[in-house]
Formats: structure tokens, sequence, C-alpha cells
């Protein structure tokens, strides 16, 4: 890729002559904008040397800086190991060129500028041969490396990304239309690697080492990610990162994807307008919280609102809206806050509606306690597969806890506490559907009934591969949220949307 081309088209070596002496940096030079304690895993300037300047070298007067040239798009190429030599030696030439205790003095935009200047001056000093195009792929990466997330900026950058899963500093996939693809991003060796985790969990107070080896934070959009490092981790660092899409989705774009028909949107929405208390239950990458978010949108701006969450990562989009994020223990294994702790202070801060981003645990009894005292309209993400097993693991998550109470005393909760249960499911080709939408009528025996207002149901499958099916009304006229409903005046929208929905039944 880089160095004079033979007629093979194979590069030419760089020569491995020693470093010219290189043009002086001004003072204000640059260090990456890490978070306190973050030391760069490469070398610093030699004893003895002066900031910003090669050993002997002269300082002539420094050219205007150039406007940084427009950021490409991300592209998927594989590098060659010549490649990554070539930017080792000069990554490492721009660490001895530069004062790494100044780079937090200069906005984002300033620091790029400088290091895309003193980048190039090394590359003309170290008379490396590469195209203008060769060139900014170098000085775009390097500049990843310094200023930001690294190998990964290109990859975040891409919106039709769902997930990125970095298994160790050699392999990266993404998961683009529901499908898994392996890239050609590497990161420079395991250290690099972990450098990245960290500087990662600690803009959002967290920690990963050998101590705490898993860690949960989230990106500043919100993106969800995961960190398990050594000695856990065997083959190197794994990271994960559950990306969100700049736009904000709507129930209106649910629709566009066909994860659900226009009349089963209409009952999505007025479920979370007439403060429906719902239960969202999914497979891992089903799309809950995109669910969770859409159905957030319909809520009254004059509600107040607290979330909890693990990593905050929720959207909400009204002006009165408490964000509550839990805390792992610190070094000497105290001071957790847990999901628990949460939810239970929720109560004391004066809710309208609390959001829970993850049953997973004893909560969900606080979380149905909370349902069952004044606040309707609460909702909560678990993983389920189906709305019966939905109910199952509320009912087993709430005995784990330690509660000493009979099954159907249980039961008798859920059935107080929940009111309608949405599935969503990642089906085999990729695609994301709402499966469900059931409502929670009552108990007979020890047994709880439900009744599915909207199902899915797989028809077949095109010559693509890609899943054929459609979406089904029951047939229910009236659901059991109907009176609630008619307190909002939503009733009439309600009747119309079923009456649709049957109508559609027939045409199809």
């Amino acid at each position: 890729m880089f160095g004079k081309r033979s007629d093979s088209g194979v590069s030419a070596p760089v020569p491995q002559a020693p470093v010219p002496a290189a043009p002086a940096v001004p003072a204000s030079g640059l260090a990456p904008p890490a978070a306190p304690g973050f030391i760069p895993d490469l070398p610093m300037p030699q004893q003895g040397q002066a900031p910003g300047q090669f050993p002997g070298s002269p300082q002539p007067p420094r050219p205007a800086p150039q406007p940084a040239a427009p950021r490409a798009p991300a592209m998927m190429r594989h590098r060659s190991e010549n490649y990554y030599d070539i930017k080792g030696t000069i990554f490492n030439a721009l660490i001895d060129a530069i004062d790494l205790t100044q780079l937090g003095q200069l906005d984002r935009d300033a620091a790029r500028d400088e290091i895309r200047d003193i980048v190039n001056e090394i590359i003309t000093l170290k008379d490396v041969v590469m195209s203008i195009a060769e060139q900014e792929e170098l000085l775009e990466d390097i500049c990843n490396d310094v200023l930001g997330y690294g190998p990964l900026e290109p990859l975040l950058a891409r919106d039709d990304i769902a997930d990125i899963m970095v298994n160790g500093a050699a392999t990266t996939f993404i998961e683009v239309g529901g499908k898994m693809e392996k890239t050609g991003v590497r990161f420079r060796d395991n250290t690099q690697l972990l450098n990245i985790c960290q500087r990662i969990v600690s803009q959002v107070g967290r920690r990963v080492d050998e101590a705490s080896p898993i860690c949960d934070a989230r990106l500043p959009d919100g993106s969800r990610v995961n960190v398990i490092v050594g000695p856990l981790a065997i083959d190197g660092p794994a990271l994960t990162i559950r990306k969100f899409k700049r736009d904000r989705l709507k129930l209106s774009d649910l629709v566009k994807f066909k994860s659900i028909t226009p009349e089963g949107a209409t009952i999505l929405e007025i479920i979370g307008r007439v403060r429906c208390n719902v239960l969202i239950s999914g497979g891992t990458g089903s799309g809950k919280t995109t669910l969770l978010n859409c159905l957030t949108g319909h809520i009254d701006h004059d509600e107040r609102i607290i979330t909890c969450e693990d990593a905050a990562e929720l959207q909400l989009q009204q002006p009165h809206v408490v964000r509550l994020e839990t805390r792992p223990p610190n070094l000497e294994g105290e001071g957790a806050i847990s999901m628990r702790d949460l939810v239970k202070n929720c109560l004391r801060m004066r809710p309208e509606r609390i959001i829970v981003g993850e049953v997973r645990g004893p909560e969900a009894f606080d979380l149905l306690q909370a349902m069952n005292t004044g606040h309707d309209g609460s909702m909560g993400t678990l993983h389920a597969n189906s709305p019966r097993e939905a109910l199952s693991r509320l009912e087993s998550m709430i005995t784990m806890g330690g509660f000493s109470l009979p099954s159907k005393t249980i039961k008798e909760m859920i059935t107080g506490s929940i009111d309608v249960i949405v599935q969503a499911a990642r089906l085999r080709d990729g695609s994301r559907r709402i499966t469900h939408i059931t409502e929670v009528i009552g108990m007979e025996g020890d047994v709880i009934i439900t009744q599915d207002l909207f199902v899915y149901e797989i028809t077949g499958e095109d010559a693509a591969g890609k899943i054929i099916g459609r979406h089904r009304s029951t047939g229910i006229a009236r659901p059991h949220f109907w009176d609630r409903a008619r307190y909002y005046n939503e009733e009439r929208r309600l009747a119309e949307a079923l009456e649709k929905a049957e109508m559609r039944n027939d045409q199809d």
C-alpha cells in the first residue's frame, strides 16, 4: 500500500534509516484527551529533549496550518503488515515530536490540524512515497489513535452498523442488516486495545483492569459498551458495543421496517399514552431498548419520569426526566449501588412513571410494587422468548431475590401490576419483528390468563432467504384497557385501529 510500487504491485519496503531532524513543534503541542491517570502506551520524549523537538533539529518558522480535508466515509479495506509497520514507526516519531502534556488545552479540531501538520512533516522527512489518498488514510488513522478510539472510529461513524464485536487485537466483527461480518479492522496489539477500553469506561467513572475485569459502560451517544479483559478473556480484551442510531427511531419508522403494521403502531402509541404498565420482552438483540424508546415518545410532556439503568442509554425526549445509573463496587469491594437500590429510591422522588432499562434480578419485586402503588405507565424490559415465558421469568426473579412468598401471591402481584406485554424477536434472516401484543387479564385458579391483540405469523421464505409473514389481529374488539383508553379520550382511536386491523386480516 505504501512505498514505491514494483511491477508486481507489491509495495517496496520503507528504508529503515535513522529519523532525520524534524522542524520544531510549537510549545502548544498535543496530548491525547485521555481521562486522568491514562498513560499512552507509546514512548515519551527522551530525557533532555525539548518538547516538540527531535534531537538536534533546527527551529525554522512553522507555516500556517492548512484546513483539514473532509473525513472520508469508512471503508472496510484490508491493510498489510507493511502498513502497520509504517504507521507504528510514524506514530512513535510523532509522540517523540510533541508535548504530550498540553494537548488537552486545544479543542478537538485544532488538535487534529496540529497532528496532521506534524505527521506530514514526518512523512516528508522519512521520504515515504505514497499517493494523496494513502496519505490521507494514514493521517486519519493516526489522528483517531491520538484523539479518539483508534481503529474503532470508522466503525462508530457508520450508521448502518448495529453491533461492533472486538475479539482481541486482530479480530473485529460487525453486525449489518442483522448479519455478522468480519472486518479488516485490527489493533496494533492487545495493549492498545486495552488502553482504548480504559479510555471508554473512564469517561463514565468506571474502570477495567485485572482487579475488575468486567465492566458495563456507554459512549457519549448512549451506545452500550461491555468490556471483559484478562485473566477472564484469554485471547485478549473483548469489547462489545451496541450502537445507537444518530436519529432516534419512532413507531412510524418501525412501520417502515415492517416490524409492525400501522394499526399495531397506533395501538402501541395508545398503550404508551394511557399509562398502561408495559413489559417489553425479547431475546438478545431483538430491539427491546429501541422499542422502549419508541413507546416513551408518546408520554405526555408534563409527566415526571425517572429512568433506572445499568448503563444509561435511553433517549427520552420529555423535558422532565431524571436519569439514574447503577454503580459498581470500588477497589475495596464496597460502595456498589444496585438496580434494586435505584428502584427503591425512585419511590421517594415523586415519580409519575418509572422506566427500568432491564429487569434482571430482585428489582422486579420493587418495580411491581411501584406499578401497584400509583405509578401507572411504568415500563421495563426483560429477556424472554414469549409473553408467557416473560411472566414465568418475573416470578423466578422475585423468588430468587429471597422473597418467601407463595407462588399464587406472586402471580396475583404480577397480574395486578402488568397490563401489557410487548414481545420483540430477531428472526433468523436478521429482521426484527414485534411478534405479540398481549394483555394480562387476571387469574383462574393458579394460572395467569392472557389474551393476544396482535400476533406475527410466519408464512414462508422468499428466494433471497428473507422471512415472509404477516401481523394478524386476533379480533378482540374491546381490549382489557378499554376503560383506561376512554379515561384519556382515546377509545375512538383505539376502536378505529382495531377495526382497520380486522379489515386488513380480511384483505390478507
